[in-house]
C-alpha cells in the first residue's frame, strides 16, 4: 500500500502552450512561460477526489471531478494507485477558456504534478503524462498530447505515440521568442476539430511532412532561414482560419514586422508568432492592431519558449 509523503498541501504551476506549432498537428507543441494555471492540492482522509474552488479567468467550470480536466486527471491517478487517502483541489485559472492556449491541459498537468508531490514515492513525468491525458479527453473529446507534453516537460516538445508515448524536447534558437495574441472571443476545441477533413491530398501530405522535417532540422541547427521557410501549415490552418476574424490580416502584420512564422495556436482563436527578440515588440503591436481593426480587443504576451515546464511553487 502506498505511503504518504511528508507534505499534505502543495501548489503546482503549469504553463500555457501553443499546440501544433503550425506544422506539427497533434504531435508538436511548446510552452509559453508568461501565463499558466495553478492547482493547490490538500491531502484529505477520505479516499476520494474533490474540487473545493475554481478561481481566476476561466468563468464557469464544473466542480464535479469526473467532468473537470484537473479533477479527472487526479481521479485517474488516485484510482490506479489505489490510495487510502484522498485529494482536495483548488484551481486558479490564468488561461482563458477556449482560447487555444492549452488551458484544459495546463489544469490537468498542474493537478497531477501537485498530487505527485504528495506521494511518498513520486511517479516519473512520463507516468504523469498518462494520467493528465485522461483529463484532456474531457475537454476535447480526443486523445492528443501536444498541449499536455510541453506543459509537463517544458519547451518545444515532439510526442510520438499515445499508449506508449515517446517525448523528445527539441532545442529552440536562443534568439527566438514567442508572441502570443489572444482576441477576446472563444473557440471550442471540439468545434474546431469537427470542421477538419478526414483526408488530405498526397501533395499536401508531402509538403507538410517536408515543412515539419525542415522546421525541426532548423531548430537543431540554429538555422533561422530554414525555420522561416518551413513555418507554413498547408493542411490545418487553411481549414480553420475562417473561424478567426481577421486571421489573414493578423498573420500579414506579423510577417511584415519580421516574424519567422505565424499561425493558429492550438484550435484558436489565439494566434502566435515566432520572432527574434529584437522584432517581438513590433510583431506584437502589428498583430494587436490587426485584431483591433476587426473590432476585437486582445491580450498579448512575449515569452521565452524553453523552460522547465510544470513545477511545484510552494512545497
Amino acid at each position: 500500500m502506498p505511503k504518504k509523503s511528508a507534505y499534505d498541501d502543495v501548489t503546482a504551476f503549469a504553463p500555457a502552450t501553443v499546440a501544433n506549432v503550425a506544422i506539427g498537428f497533434d504531435i508538436l507543441g511548446h510552452t509559453v512561460e508568461a501565463v499558466g494555471d495553478r492547482v493547490r492540492i490538500k491531502r484529505i482522509e477520505a479516499p476520494e477526489v474533490r474540487i473545493c474552488s475554481i478561481t481566476g479567468v476561466a468563468g464557469e467550470l464544473p466542480v464535479e471531478p469526473e467532468r473537470n480536466t484537473a479533477g479527472r486527471a487526479v481521479q485517474a491517478m488516485h484510482q490506479a494507485l489505489k490510495l487510502p487517502y484522498g485529494f482536495e483541489l483548488s484551481i486558479d485559472k490564468g488561461i482563458p477558456l477556449s482560447s487555444g492556449m492549452g488551458g484544459s491541459a495546463a489544469s490537468a498537468v498542474a493537478a497531477v504534478v501537485a498530487a505527485n508531490a504528495l506521494l511518498a514515492e513520486p511517479l516519473t513525468r512520463l507516468q504523469l503524462l498518462q494520467y493528465a491525458i485522461q483529463g484532456e479527453i474531457i475537454a476535447s473529446g480526443a486523445v492528443h498530447v501536444d498541449n499536455i507534453a510541453p506543459s509537463l516537460f517544458g519547451g518545444l516538445v515532439l510526442t510520438v505515440g499515445i499508449d506508449h508515448p515517446r517525448v523528445k524536447q527539441i532545442p529552440v534558437p536562443k534568439s527566438v521568442r514567442c508572441v502570443l495574441v489572444h482576441p477576446h472571443m472563444q473557440l471550442a476545441t471540439r468545434e474546431a476539430r469537427a470542421i477538419l477533413k478526414a483526408h488530405v491530398t498526397r501533395s499536401d501530405f508531402v509538403w507538410q511532412t517536408a515543412n515539419l522535417a525542415g522546421f525541426i532540422s532548423g531548430c537543431y541547427s540554429n538555422d533561422l532561414d530554414m525555420i522561416r521557410e518551413s513555418f507554413d501549415d498547408v493542411v490545418i490552418e487553411p481549414q480553420r482560419q475562417s473561424m478567426i476574424p481577421g486571421f489573414g490580416e493578423v498573420k500579414q502584420a506579423a510577417m511584415a514586422a519580421g516574424a519567422l512564422g505565424c499561425s493558429i495556436s492550438g484550435a484558436g482563436p489565439t494566434i502566435f508568432a515566432w520572432a527574434e527578440t529584437h522584432r517581438t515588440v513590433a510583431v506584437q503591436a502589428g498583430m494587436v492592431a490587426a485584431f483591433r481593426a476587426h473590432g476585437l480587443d486582445s491580450d498579448a504576451w512575449i515569452s521565452v519558449i524553453e523552460n522547465d515546464g510544470a513545477r511545484i511553487v510552494n512545497p
